[in-house]
């Protein structure tokens, strides 16, 4: 398994594969009420073969270039994670997700996290645009867009039916251009 460090706080990146589903479903149960506040993912992990199941299902995208998704840990545990929740490299669009624990949350691991694989995708895999989808409530997620120098292009009213409520959508997004200029100056 290989691990990026995120910076000089024990902080590191790196994936989630179907054979650490305990583990996932640890840290899911740990932050389950934080993480599902605005992220259905605590809906979708609900007991081991649930986390085994939504890990296969990345690693079968990761294996079609059509997704992939990556754990944050401090110090060796599983605290949070990024992912790629659509990747598509023929069109040159991603949308870029994430999610935290709340005893982690506010230390800038989610926004190290994902210019770590905004930057990949853009660099390395040649995506053009990054997308970021979030409610209007997640103050905290529209903080990692605007920090990841994302532009809001809009919302989707009421497009977006969660937890028997419907919800608006608005997208952030950057263009590689925008990545790569903001990243020199």
């Amino acid at each position: 398994m290989f691990a990026i460090p995120l910076g000089d706080d024990g902080a590191e990146l790196s994936t989630l594969d179907p054979w650490q589903a305990e583990e996932f479903l640890a840290h899911i149960d740990r932050g389950r009420a934080f993480i599902g506040a605005h992220v259905g993912l605590p809906d979708i992990v609900t007991d081991l073969d649930t986390a085994r199941a939504h890990l296969t299902r990345y690693a079968d995208r990761a294996a079609r270039d059509a997704g992939h998704i990556y754990g944050i840990r401090v110090d060796g545990l599983l605290v949070g994670g990024v992912l790629f929740v659509h990747f598509d490299t023929e069109s040159g669009t991603a949308e870029a997700g994430c999610w935290i624990e709340p005893g982690y949350a506010g230390r800038g691991l989610v926004t190290r996290a994902c210019r770590a694989i905004i930057d990949w995708a853009i660099e390395e895999r040649g995506i053009h645009r990054v997308e970021w989808q979030v409610s209007p409530e997640n103050t905290p997620s529209i903080a990692v867009a605007r920090r990841l120098g994302m532009t809001k292009e809009g919302v989707l009213r009421e497009n977006y039916p969660y937890r028997g409520k419907r919800n608006d959508t608005e997208i952030w997004s950057v263009l590689a251009p925008e990545w790569r200029a903001a990243k020199t100056a």
